[in-house]
């Protein structure tokens, strides 16, 4: 009984509570979850690429002397395994060739089709009417040819009466 009695104890749930609830959000968050389901199924996935090599492709395979995968060569220090290896390499292009074409093109043509478009910036300086000249956006007159320039015309606006009373020189 002096067990629930004592403070130490008393408030132990709700400091491992805190932990375990900063536990729990971790482990149920979208991607950890994700990303344990892709590794086992990346598991399973290698297995069945690995039998498929192992038995349907490198039988295939012409080697004097036997199976493809004891296929060694001979060194004057020693011998080396090259069938294994070719075998690991095969599998690595199967494995790499499928998460190509059915994980990353997909993705990226759903994050392509979903991207928010960028938006796209007022420019900055317009083009003298006179001596077609570059000139700042808000320039009243343009510094090559002095030339009074009209206000920049504003989207949706319709030409002011200084727009429409200024003489257009030829």
């Amino acid at each position: 009984m002096a067990l629930w009695n004592n403070p130490t104890v008393t408030g132990a749930e709700k400091r491992v509570g805190g932990w375990l609830s900063g536990f729990k959000a971790f482990i149920l968050r979208g991607n950890v979850v994700d990303l344990a389901i892709g590794i086992v199924i990346g598991a399973a996935f290698t297995a069945v690429v690995n039998g498929l090599v192992n038995d349907i492709i490198t039988p295939l395979i012409p080697v004097p002397g036997g199976s493809f995968a004891d296929w060694t060569v001979k060194l004057p220090y020693g011998s080396l395994k090259t069938g294994a290896f070719i075998n690991a390499v095969i599998t690595f292009l199967i494995v790499a060739l499928v998460i190509y074409f059915f994980v990353v093109r997909p993705v990226n043509a759903l994050m392509a089709r979903y991207k928010p478009k960028e938006a796209q910036e007022p420019p900055t300086t317009r083009d003298c009417p006179y001596c077609l000249s570059s000139v700042p956006l808000m320039a009243t007159r343009c510094a090559y040819c002095t030339s009074p320039l009209p206000p920049p015309n504003q989207p949706n606006q319709p030409p002011t009466a200084y727009q429409q009373q200024t003489p257009q020189r030829s």
